[in-house]
Formats: C-alpha cells, sequence, structure tokens
C-alpha cells in the first residue's frame, strides 16, 4: 500500500539544501551551484573550473540509475548534460533544477548515517566501507560490512567511546579521525535541527586523503518546524499531491492510499481503525482523512471536493462517532456537499454519539440512511466497492 501524507512526520530536503546544512556544521562538502537552465550550467561549470557532475534535484531516490546523475568534463558537456537532465521526470516528478558540482579524485567510497533508534531510544550512527548507490545491497548481502552504535547527545559525545567503530569502518586512524568529527558535526546537526536521518552518501575519501561528504540526505521531523523556522521555509511541495496540498490548505489531516474506498472519519484513532476495519473486510481504504473534532459542515464539503476528486474511488464512507462533533453539523455538511459539489458517488454514513438522533433523521429526510454500527457500515462500503470492480 502507497502512502503519501500532509500532515507528515518528517520533511525531506533536496540534496543543495542538505549539503549547505552539513557545511554550516562543519563538514567538508565539494564546490556546487544550483542551476535550472543549460546556460546556468555552463557558467556554474565554469566558476567552478574542471571536471563536474550535474545531478538532478529530486527528492525520490534512484537519480544515478535513472540517469540524473551526469560527468561532464567541460562548460560546454555540462550544459549538454543539464540540457538532458532538466528534460527527465524521475519518481514522476518533473526535474526543473540541476546541481553542478565538483568532480572528486575517489579512492574510496564509505557510508555514514545518523538515525533515529526507537527500540533503544537514541541516535544511532551507521557506518560503512561500501557507500555509494548498492548500499542497501551491502546492508542486506554483507552485514558485516555495516558498524552501528548509539551516540549520546552531542554535547556528551566522547570521542574515545566511537574510535574503535571508526577504525572499524574507515580502516585507519587518519580516516577514522576525519570521520569522527564529521559523526560530532552530524550529532550536533541531528539533534539542534530535531532531524530522524542525517546521511552523507558516499561519503568519499579524494586522493589528498580528504573525507568529503559527496551527496547527502537530511529528514526533519515536523512536529518540530514550530522550534526550526529555517527548517519549515525548507519545505518542498514536491513532496505532496495536488490532493494532499489542497487538504492542508483546508486544515485537514490527509493520507493518499491506493485503495477504492474513500473515508471521512473523525479523529486519528478512528480513522486508522476504520482502514483496519476495511482491510479485514477484504476491502482497500482509498485514504485517511481526518476532519477533526470540528463541527463546521464547511470541512465536511471540503473533504468531500478532495475525495471527489479521486476517480479511483467507488464509494465513500463516513464514520463519525460524535463527541466534540455534532451529529446534526456532520449531516448538514454532508447534504451542503452533495447540493454544492453534486456527489455522485455511492455514499455511506455510520453516525452516532453526539445529536446522532438529529443528524440521522436530517440525512433520512434528504434521502441518505446512516447507520450505527460501524462493522455493518464497513461491510456495506466493501460489498458497494467489490460489486462496482
Amino acid at each position: 500500500m502507497q502512502l503519501r501524507s500532509t500532515r507528515r512526520t518528517t520533511i525531506k530536503l533536496y540534496e543543495f539544501q542538505a549539503r549547505d546544512l552539513l557545511a554550516r556544521y562543519g563538514c567538508a562538502i565539494p564546490r556546487g551551484i544550483i542551476a535550472s537552465s543549460e546556460k546556468e550550467a555552463i557558467a556554474a561549470a565554469r566558476e567552478i573550473g574542471g571536471s563536474v557532475f550535474v545531478k538532478a534535484q529530486v527528492l525520490s531516490g534512484g537519480r544515478g540509475k535513472a540517469g540524473g546523475v551526469k560527468f561532464a568534463a567541460s562548460p560546454e558537456e555540462a550544459g549538454k548534460a543539464a540540457r538532458a537532465v532538466l528534460s527527465m521526470r524521475i519518481g514522476g516528478v518533473e526535474v526543473n533544477r540541476v546541481l553542478v558540482v565538483q568532480a572528486l579524485q575517489i579512492k574510496q567510497e564509505y557510508y555514514i548515517g545518523l538515525t533515529i533508534d526507537r527500540g533503544a531510544r537514541c541516535v544511532r550512527c551507521i557506518l560503512s566501507a561500501e557507500g555509494g548507490m548498492d548500499i542497501e545491497f551491502a546492508a542486506r548481502k554483507m552485514p558485516e560490512k555495516i558498524v552501528s552504535f548509539p551516540l549520546p547527545l552531542y554535547s556528551q559525545t566522547q570521542r574515545f567511546k566511537v574510535t574503535e567503530a571508526l577504525v572499524n569502518a574507515f580502516g585507519d586512524a587518519v580516516a577514522a579521525d576525519q570521520a569522527g568529527e564529521a559523526v560530532v558535526s552530524m550529532n550536533r546537526l541531528f539533534n539542534e535541527k530535531d532531524c530522524s536521518l542525517v546521511e552523507i552518501n558516499p561519503y568519499v575519501l579524494t586522493k589528498e586523503d580528504r573525507l568529503i561528504a559527496a551527496d547527502a540526505k537530511i529528514v526533519v521531523d515536523d512536529n518540530a518546524l514550530y522550534k526550526h523556522p529555517d527548517m519549515a521555509a525548507l519545505r518542498n511541495d514536491e513532496e505532496f499531491g495536488r490532493d494532499e496540498l489542497a487538504a492542508a490548505a483546508e486544515g485537514l489531516s490527509f493520507v493518499e492510499l491506493d485503495g477504492d474506498i474513500g473515508c471521512m472519519v473523525n479523529g486519528a484513532g478512528l480513522a486508522m481503525a476504520t482502514m483496519d476495519l476495511i482491510t479485514i473486510c477484504g476491502g482497500r481504504p482509498a485514504n485517511f482523512l481526518d476532519v477533526g473534532g470540528s463541527s463546521n459542515p464547511q470541512k465536511v464539503v471540503d473533504a468531500f471536493k478532495i475525495l471527489q476528486s479521486n476517480k479511483n474511488i467507488k464509494v465513500v464512507l463516513v464514520n463519525i462517532f460524535g463527541g466534540i462533533t455534532r451529529g446534526d453539523d456532520i449531516a448538514r455538511g454532508i447534504i451542503l456537499a452533495r447540493q454544492e459539489l453534486g456527489v455522485t458517488k455511492p455514499m455511506v454514513v455510520r453516525l452516532t454519539g453526539t445529536s446522532e438522533e438529529q443528524g440521522r433523521s436530517m440525512l433520512a429526510e434528504a434521502g441518505i440512511t446512516a447507520q450505527s454500527e460501524m462493522a455493518a457500515a464497513v461491510q456495506s462500503a466493501v460489498a458497494i466497492a467489490r460489486a462496482a470492480s
């Protein structure tokens, strides 16, 4: 099941944003310039001097394998590479800018990353001497190549605690010492900016025996963005689909899935339970959509606008357990949506709780039957979707 959310727990940064942030925390990066046209790429390559790589700036992985990373030995080649890359779509996303970055003479590629170990309730550092595009393959097939250890808060990081792990991963004391500096810097960044991932891949050892972050990935916990306006400003719309952006604009919690039963529910817990029950009954939820505790009928109308735009939805399941939310206001919203939007999709309504009798009465007068049992409503929605398949 594919999942995308407007109320994400994380936001991703583009490579150029991530590497600039790493540089601010003291990590070495190769020189790079953003370009959005062939002409700009040529100028960038001239300014950098020497050979360069032209790299697509998209949030999806696999850019190299998709042809979105090209080597250029001259400014003219950089222009041609930029023209080719800017005409591509990678992961379904149009490439509209590239990073023209200095090409390095590489002796060895490594991997270094910090992420959250929820089981151990700590930040975990992961190192490998097998960096590059196939790091996932190395992790599966050669787990002995992966070194992993927990990190304390950056202010308490003691180098001697990680020196052995660094030497095991990087092979010699000189490289390990440089990597140790990077770990301290990355750990400080991780904690100060409330990240869930800080990754350098590949972390390259150059001919001059200098470790440099040749590529970077940073993911930030968006629950902490209120503390970090500089990180909030880096949020990228590429992460969101059209419906997700529309939901965010209306203050709705929305997650797009790949099913055919549209869900409109109040409360995140009930919404998750609704999707679980749909799946148990053999159906496929098309979304998570929480209209929240508000009794504003307009929220229901806004929710229907979003569900109406999904051509895969065969039936809409409205599941409301009224607490703060009033059943009559939900009913008013449903009726208003049908009048204003011309809702034609089949609809199953389960309405119980605060003002449920008034709500059911209003719906009945409009020719809509409201059920009281959640299981029965879900089974009805699954049956309708199945019959329409």
